[in-house]
Formats: C-alpha cells, sequence, structure tokens
C-alpha cells in the first residue's frame, strides 16, 4: 500500500511500457498515457505506418521509470546524445516491424490466455488474489479503458510468442556442445616475434625525385579547401541580463508563490492508519467506514501511546501495519496530494484529523522531521538570478525578431544591426568549412557562410540559432576557392608517408625471410617470452595476434606462422604447446551451456529482425537527430 501511495503521488498516473522482446511485464504507472498526442511530428516510418513524437516520449519515459526503479542513477547526458536516440528509434522501428510481421502470420493470444496472464499481475492482487476493484481502480488512475489496456498486454503477449518460439528452435547437439567448450577453453603457449614498422622508418632514404613524382601522381590528395574571411555579430542573451532589474517584491512574492518549491530538502517521518474504501464507493458505504475511523481516531485522543497497538489492529495497509503504521522517511510530493498536505502542516507527535484520499480514511502521526527548508534571505539571491534570468528571455525572445528582421533587410552590411543593438562586429583569419565547424559549432550556420549566395553576392546569412539563446549573422568580405596546394608545403607530409611506406615493405620482406629460416638456431630473431593464453585471457597481445593464434595448424609442434599486422608491422608466432584445463566442472559446463545457448538465440532473433528490416520499406526523419549531433 505504500509503494501505490507513493507511486500515485510521485506521477500523475501509472506506465505500462514493455521492454522491447525482453518484456517484464509489469505495471509502471503511466506519464500521460496519450500525452502529446496531437503532436504529429514523424520520427520514422515503417511500411506507411508513422511513429510519432508522443511514442518515443513514452519509450524514454519508460526507460527512465526502467532505470530509476533499479536503484540506478539517470543519467541526463545519456538521454541526449545521438546514440541514445538512434537505439530508442531502432527498438521503435523493431517493434513495429514484429507487430507486421506478427499480424500478417496470424499469431493468436485467445482471450482465456490473456485473462490466465492478467488475472496472475502482480499489480492487481489483494491477499494473494485478483481483486476487481484494484483492476478497475488501478485503470481508471491511468486514464485506461480496460480495452486499451488489454489490447496493449495482448500485442505484448504476442510478441513474447514470438521470441519464445525462437527460443525454442535453439539446439546444439551434445557433441558440438562438448567440442565447441573444449576449444574455447583451449589454451597455447606461444612467443611472437615482431618487426615493428617503426623501428626501421629511419632506415629507409627517400629521394627528392620521388617525393616529386608522388606529388605529380597524387595532386588531387593535396587540395587546400576553399576558404573565407568573415566578420559576424552575435546577439546573445548575455548581453540582455545586464540590463534587468528585480525589485525586493517581485523576489518575495516569487517565494511565497514558489514555498512548496523550497521544501523539497526536508523529509517526514510519519505513521498511519488507513481504513480502505474506493472513492466511488456508495455513501452509506463510505459513511460507515468514515465512523469507525473516527471511532479509532477518539481512541487514540484518549490514549495517544496506543497509536502502535491500534495501527497493528485495525490499519488495513498490511507493510505499514505491521510495524505500527510506520511509514518510513519521505519528502514533499511523495505521498498523495491529501496525506501530503496534511503532514507537511503538522508538528513532531502531533495526530491529524481524518485524511481522505483516494485510498481511504487516514489516521496520520508525525514523529520525525529531518532536514529543513530555505528560508527567504538563503535563497533570496538565487530568485533574483531566476527572475533576471526569466525577464531576460523574454526580452531575448521580444528582440530576436527584430535582429532577424535588420540582419536582413539590411544584408549588404551589419554596420546597421551593430549600432542598433550596440554589438562588436568581429572577425575571422581565414578559415575553411572545417574551421567554421569547431569556431561556430553549427552546421547550420557553417552552410550558409559557404553557400553560393553568400560568396558569390557577399550578403548577411539569416539570423541563426547556434546555441540557445545567441543568434549570429556572418557575412564573407574574402574568399578564396579550392586548389592544389604547392609542392613546397606539404613536402615533409609526402617524406613521411614515403618512408613510412617503404618501412613498411622492409619489415615485411625481413619478417617472411625470417619466418622461411625460424627453425634455424642461427638465426638471430627476437622472441619474446613464451606464455601460455586463451580467447579469455590474451596476457596483453593484441586480438590480431590471438585471433591468428587460434588459426594456426596444432598437429605438429612448434608451429610457426607470419602474417601481416596492419601498419604495426610483421608478427611471427610460435606455438609450443597446447593444453586443455580441467572440464569436468560440472558447474562450469552449466555456465557455459546457458551462455552458448542464449548467444545462440540470439544470433537466431538478430537473423530474424535483420530479415524483417531488410524485406521492409523503413525511413527515419534524420532531422530528429541534428540536435544531439550538433551537442
Amino acid at each position: 500500500m505504500l509503494e501505490n501511495l507513493r507511486k500515485y503521488g510521485q506521477t500523475k498516473a501509472a506506465q505500462v511500457i514493455l521492454a522491447l522482446i525482453v518484456i517484464p511485464f509489469a505495471l509502471f504507472g503511466i506519464d500521460s498515457y496519450l500525452n502529446q498526442a496531437s503532436n504529429n511530428v514523424s520520427i520514422a516510418k515503417v511500411n506507411g505506418y508513422k511513429i510519432l513524437l508522443p511514442e518515443y516520449n513514452r519509450a524514454i519515459e519508460n526507460i527512465r521509470n526502467r532505470i530509476v526503479s533499479e536503484g540506478k542513477k539517470v543519467d541526463p547526458l545519456m538521454f541526449d546524445s545521438f546514440e541514445f536516440k538512434e537505439s530508442v528509434v531502432d527498438g521503435l522501428i523493431t517493434k513495429q516491424l514484429l507487430n507486421n510481421d506478427i499480424r500478417e502470420s496470424k499469431f493468436k493470444i485467445s482471450d482465456q490466455q490473456l485473462s490466465q496472464y492478467i488475472f496472475g499481475m502482480p499489480e492487481f492482487q489483494k491477499d494473494g488474489k485478483f481483486s476487481q476493484e484494484l483492476y478497475d481502480n488501478v485503470l481508471k488512475n491511468n486514464q485506461l479503458t480496460p480495452n486499451k489496456f488489454e489490447e496493449s498486454i495482448r500485442k505484448d503477449l504476442l510478441i513474447q510468442q514470438v521470441r519464445d518460439g525462437l527460443q525454442k528452435l535453439t539446439f546444439i547437439p551434445p557433441n558440438n556442445l562438448s567440442e565447441t567448450l573444449k576449444a574455447t577453453s583451449q589454451q597455447r603457449e606461444i612467443s611472437v616475434a615482431e618487426f615493428k614498422t617503426k623501428d626501421y622508418m629511419t632506415k629507409a632514404n627517400i629521394a627528392e625525385k620521388d617525393m616529386q613524382a608522388f606529388y605529380e601522381q597524387n595532386k588531387s590528395k593535396f587540395l587546400a579547401p576553399e576558404q573565407v574571411k568573415a566578420e559576424f555579430v552575435v546577439f546573445s542573451l548575455a548581453n540582455i541580463l545586464p540590463s534587468i532589474s528585480v525589485t525586493e517584491d517581485e523576489i518575495k512574492t516569487f517565494y511565497k508563490t514558489n514555498s512548496d518549491k523550497f521544501q523539497n530538502q526536508q523529509q517526514r517521518e510519519a505513521s498511519h492508519i488507513l481504513l480502505a474504501i474506493s472513492k466511488n464507493a456508495p455513501p452509506a458505504e463510505k459513511a460507515k467506514v468514515k465512523a469507525k475511523a473516527d471511532d479509532i481516531l477518539s481512541q487514540i485522543r484518549k490514549s495517544p501511546k496506543e497509536f502502535e497497538v491500534l495501527a497493528r489492529k485495525f490499519s488495513q495497509d498490511p507493510e505499514s501495519a505491521k510495524k505500527g503504521g510506520d511509514l518510513g522517511a519521505f519528502g514533499r510530493g511523495m505521498m498523495v496530494k491529501p496525506f501530503d498536505d496534511a503532514v507537511f502542516s503538522m508538528k513532531v507527535n502531533e495526530v491529524s484529523n481524518i485524511v481522505e484520499s483516494d485510498f481511504g480514511y487516514h489516521i496520520i502521526k508525525l514523529t520525525k522531521i529531518t532536514g529543513e527548508g530555505v528560508g527567504y534571505d538563503a535563497i533570496k539571491t538565487q530568485i533574483k538570478g531566476e527572475l533576471i534570468y526569466q525577464k531576460g528571455q523574454e526580452k531575448f525572445v521580444a528582440l530576436a525578431e527584430e535582429f532577424s528582421n535588420k540582419v536582413y533587410e539590411q544584408s549588404s552590411s551589419l554596420d546597421m544591426v551593430s549600432k542598433k543593438f550596440n554589438l562588436p562586429i568581429q572577425k575571422t583569419d581565414w578559415i575553411s568549412r572545417s574551421d567554421t565547424e569547431k569556431f561556430f559549432k553549427n552546421e547550420a550556420l557553417m552552410s550558409a557562410l559557404f553557400s553560393k549566395e553568400s560568396i558569390k553576392d557577399r550578403r548577411n546569412t539569416e539570423a541563426i540559432e547556434v546555441t540557445p539563446n545567441n543568434l549570429i549573422s556572418a557575412r564573407i568580405i574574402e574568399y578564396k576557392s579550392q586548389s592544389t596546394k604547392p609542392f613546397d608545403d606539404i613536402k615533409k607530409n609526402v617524406e613521411d608517408y614515403l618512408r613510412f611506406e617503404a618501412a613498411k615493405k622492409m619489415v615485411i620482406s625481413l619478417g617472411e625471410v625470417a619466418l622461411k629460416s625460424v627453425a634455424d638456431p642461427s638465426q638471430k630473431i627476437i622472441w619474446e617470452p613464451a606464455g601460455f593464453v586463451d580467447r579469455k585471457n590474451s596476457k596483453g597481445l593484441s586480438e590480431a595476434i590471438i585471433n591468428h593464434t587460434y588459426k594456426m595448424p596444432t598437429e605438429k609442434l612448434p608451429s610457426y606462422s607470419g602474417f601481416v599486422d596492419g601498419n604495426n608491422g610483421y608478427v611471427i608466432v610460435k606455438v609450443s604447446k597446447v593444453a586443455f584445463p580441467n572440464d569436468n566442472n560440472e558447474e562450469n559446463k552449466r555456465a557455459f551451456t546457458l551462455d552458448y545457448t542464449e548467444a545462440l538465440s540470439y544470433e537466431y532473433l538478430s537473423a530474424y529482425l535483420k530479415g524483417l528490416k531488410a524485406r521492409a520499406n523503413v525511413s527515419v526523419n534524420q532531422k530528429f537527430f541534428e540536435t544531439a549531433q550538433k551537442n
């Protein structure tokens, strides 16, 4: 009951959101089930079906709730990242593809299966049994009709049915499993000899004529990008704030209006006695329960020390009743409003009058107050700052349109807008497109500045919001087109490149010669100390070396093999011994079998989903990701 009180008080509703594929089937509390439903911004399309912004927002909120429910901290930066947004959209696309395939394949969940599942959901259990009253109340509080809720559960059960079906296809023959376990756990004693490219750089001699020839043959690789010198003005909220003033009366009014906001640091501990009754119960039934509550309160007034005893005897909140009504500590806003209002107006050891909420009638005893609310003097400066910022934003918005109009109307110069808004005209040195991106950190401004119109007419760009509350207009004052860099400017780069390529060829040749005579003890090959490695423990060796090691034949030992390790050089690997650790541990076998089965099941699922996507007509609104990309 305490958990219900807190959830209902913290959110406007409960959420029935299901994680894609792996479905928890839990009722979380729906934060505006179809909030923003009128918003028709399309995030993606799947075979003509539009995934709209509200659906995306609900998925985000579900993820946030799940993180919180697991006791983890929500990272705001993660939610704003391009990668996170992309994964959420991809999940929504996948879920829609599944729904389409389920419909086409005519999967079904019978009414009996649906009822059986819902009857077993812990959210609707009371005294170990399904409670129709609790079911009705939860759906009503979440603004859900039974049809809407049951259809949502039916869809998710269908998705689970698909997943379970794929899992049943996962079969690993015992011999295959045994051999795979053996191969996976195999250890090999190896030593390596590396011929490193960087060690031979100084031994490569590059002639001037070779550098010149390479330059002539590859001029297209040495192009200097187009560049501009530009001037610009910045219209910013920061320029407005110093001119904003706030009166003492405004600060006091804000403090009074937002008093609850400044009391959130205070925690209260309380006990209660709850006599449960639905808010929609008949008046006569409610009056009967209220009379009983009045009688209990009368007993408490006569003997306050009996509160805990009476709570254990009469309270219908099972969890807190066991503890004499104790609810523990909570902050403002964590309980339902009538309860919250009452408890935060009480003094320690005070017992309330009867408090009615959607759960019934409460008798509350405040037992402890920890932390303090923030007083006016302590918060005055902060409030002043907030009000200055609010007023500044209002003024910025009012003037932003005028700024935008001026840079457009007087497009041949920034002088007029500079004088009008008292903004300095700033200038850049020669900058390319990539420099502009680093300089202004805004794709839209870069594109506008390097547009054909800006280059040809030297006109102001439109006013572009490069960051929140910061508008910039820029114009080109000088321009250089793309050209080939002079040989002298890139001579050192060419020399370094050719020297590296020559060194790479040198070490490959040396390595291959050494490999042919590797068994000859007279060859001076420098081997690293030998050691056992396996697929999980590389002992500091690169992935490329480990992968090559396990491709080598081991019928005859020692075994030698060499390979080109990218730009690093040439590597010779020597395998001296092969060993198998004791694999009779049944616990290890079971763990490996489970991991192997799950990995194979996941591959089946991935292949199935990739197939659905390959056959579907899917498009994504790339503009949706622009904000994340810019950040």
